[in-house]
């Protein structure tokens, strides 16, 4: 892991997307708000109970999206550039266990309970996803095998949730109901693994078996790549994009009626909205600054996050962890000092939430403005 210096990204196919990096940036922006709402967050920037979707439930495969599309536009890159692949597997390789290791040290700061630490996680589920389709990628960079995969990982994972019998539980739909909180294989299965380390007690939302659709997230991120790295024109390249994310929303609401959109399981359905999603996303802002170059103003507040978004993402978790755990005046929490005499009496509670998300995220904002103004870049 490195702190480097370079020029400034540029818009173009060959090198960085600008586009991309604001969707990235935007992706990371939500994501640090969401995780740190007040106490009284209205429903759209809270997760779903199970389930169903909310905004907020776009933001983890946004960005898990975005990791599959920038996999093709560094890895050609780097090819282009002469790396060798046996290069680029040691790179993947390291990258992955950093990022995997960075998640422990995210779940464990500040007291790190080694005997209870959790070790499934969002960075941790972002370097598996990254691990599979960066090798899958470097081995073929072909679309079809791409589109074999995913369809072979969502429809496996349907079948197993949907007709093979949980242990000790019975046949989904005809003993338990499908998807059940505590009875399905995903929450079998890490209670087996890692039990008294899952983040709900009996289940985790990044576990290990709802990872395999989110690798199919991934390398629907990797498709979407290829065909923004294709011979198109950029007005091709949008309509691709805009006619591909309406059509994987309808086909996730269709399998929605039989497998519902859950992102706690990250269902098959549920990977099949949230990219047709994050493919209008990136759709918009590809025809936006790619293409008509709409850039200054509206990048600059995004291309701080989207050019350092591990560095935001890390300094936000630990941030929010300090000041839930470190006391003032007695036991009084830093976060209640904070917030209870700046936001608890905004009427209403739910706009008191959104402006803290809001100060939040400006305050991580802030700290990794400096870094982008030197072209300081956290690389991994």
């Amino acid at each position: 892991m490195a702190a480097t210096t370079q020029a400034a990204p540029a818009a173009t196919t060959t090198a960085r997307v600008l586009s991309l990096d604001i969707a990235r940036g935007i992706t990371m922006a939500l994501m640090i708000m969401v995780n740190n709402n007040g106490a009284a967050a209205y429903h759209p920037f809270t997760h779903s109970a199970w389930n169903g979707w909310t905004p907020t439930d776009l933001v983890f495969p946004c960005f898990v999206f975005i990791v599959g599309m920038s996999i093709v536009l560094s890895f050609d890159k780097r090819l282009e550039r002469g790396a060798s692949k046996g290069a680029m597997v040691v790179s993947i390789l390291r990258r992955t266990v950093i990022l995997f290791a960075l998640g422990l040290v995210v779940n464990g700061y500040p007291h790190f309970p080694w005997a209870t630490l959790r070790i499934y996680g969002v960075l941790q589920r972002i370097a598996l996803c990254y691990l599979v389709a960066g090798l899958f990628y470097l081995w073929r960079r072909d679309a079809a095998s791409k589109v074999v995969a995913v369809v072979v990982l969502l429809v496996g994972y349907w079948i197993l949730m949907r007709y093979v019998p949980v242990p000790g539980a019975g046949v989904p739909t005809k003993n338990i109901p499908l998807l059940d909180p505590n009875q399905n294989w995903v929450a079998w299965l890490d209670r087996k693994l890692l039990p008294g380390r899952l983040y709900e007690g009996v289940r985790d939302p990044e576990g290990l078996l709802s990872t395999f659709p989110a690798i199919g997230t991934a390398l629907l991120g990797v498709l979407a790549g290829i065909w923004l790295r294709s011979e198109k024109t950029r007005r091709q390249i949008t309509a691709g994009f805009l006619a591909g994310g309406v059509v994987l929303i309808a086909l996730g609401e269709l399998w929605n009626l039989s497998f519902p959109i859950n992102k706690k399981l990250w269902t098959s359905s549920y990977v099949l909205f949230t990219a047709g999603c994050s493919l209008l996303l990136v759709g918009i802002l590809y025809w936006l600054m790619d293409v008509k170059g709409w850039r200054k103003p509206f990048q600059q507040p995004w291309i701080v996050f989207g050019t350092n978004a591990i560095f935001a993402y890390m300094l936000s978790e630990l941030l929010a962890s300090t000041l839930w755990n470190v006391h003032v005046h007695g036991n009084e929490m830093l976060w209640t000092w904070i917030y209870q005499p700046c936001f608890s009496h905004i009427y209403p509670a739910g706009v008191g939430s959104l402006l803290y998300s809001i100060a939040f995220a400006a305050v991580c904002w802030l700290v990794t403005y400096p870094l982008w103004r030197r072209r300081i870049f956290l690389r991994i």
